[in-house]
């Protein structure tokens, strides 16, 4: 399951950074503009993902020129509601450092270590979004996918632990929950794209599998649930 659940996020990260030009309509103009670089950066994190060192490359360049006009463009002045945020410009700033890092990663070829590094820029721009007090989808998708990562990445020491199964169970409620918010949250341009849809029904299919697993208690079920 881990790696097939891996797969299927990282093609439905990429079909929302394809269908991410429909998606923009945010009552702002700054967050407007964070969608618009989002959906390079998101790329640049898929690739980074992959074996190819010049799609990697590409995604970032476009990544950083979408960001870099951002910044260019709230230089001057930041509209409502982040007028009154004084970390703003630090923030633009932070994310301009992590797509310089990535580059020189990339360059020597180090995918792994650019990726690791380009989601320093995903936190960034959900604290920001965060002060603001602005949530958008891919607020949803991190959220989704940071407890997705910590079901399967301590999964089975959370199984070997006394009540380990009890306590998986709870992770994946909160995996489940997390999952369900996708679908429910998802703007129209989206749930109106098929390959979005059918691939956000192969991850809520994997998360319900491991669900019956858990349910059963049957720690053998869970693991195999977990690895198929």
């Amino acid at each position: 399951m881990q790696r097939h659940v891996k797969v299927w996020v990282r093609r439905l990260i990429a079909a929302t950074c394809v269908c991410a030009a429909g998606v923009l309509h945010a009552a702002d103009p700054v967050t407007e503009a964070i969608q618009l670089a989002n959906a390079p950066y998101r790329m640049a994190l898929f690739k980074t993902n992959g074996t190819s060192q010049p799609e990697a490359l590409q995604a970032l360049l476009q990544a950083q020129t979408a960001w870099d006009k951002l910044a260019q463009q709230f230089a001057a002045k930041v509209p409502a509601p982040y007028d009154r945020d004084d970390t703003f410009g630090a923030s633009v700033v932070a994310v301009t450092k992590v797509y310089a890092k990535a580059l020189t990663e990339i360059n020597t070829g180090d995918l792994k270590a650019a990726h690791n590094t380009l989601e320093d820029a995903r936190d960034i721009m959900s604290d920001l979004r965060k002060r603001n007090q602005v949530v958008v989808f891919s607020d949803h998708m991190n959220a989704y996918h940071e407890v997705m990562e910590h079901v399967m990445a301590d999964g089975a020491a959370t199984l070997a632990k006394p009540q380990g199964m009890q306590q998986l169970t709870l992770q994946i409620g909160a995996l489940l929950y997390t999952a369900e918010r996708l679908r429910t949250q998802a703007p129209a341009t989206l749930t109106q794209n098929p390959e979005f849809m059918a691939l956000l029904q192969a991850v809520q299919q994997s998360v319900a599998q491991l669900e019956e697993a858990v349910l059963s208690q049957d720690s053998a079920a869970a693991k195999a649930a977990k690895k198929k």
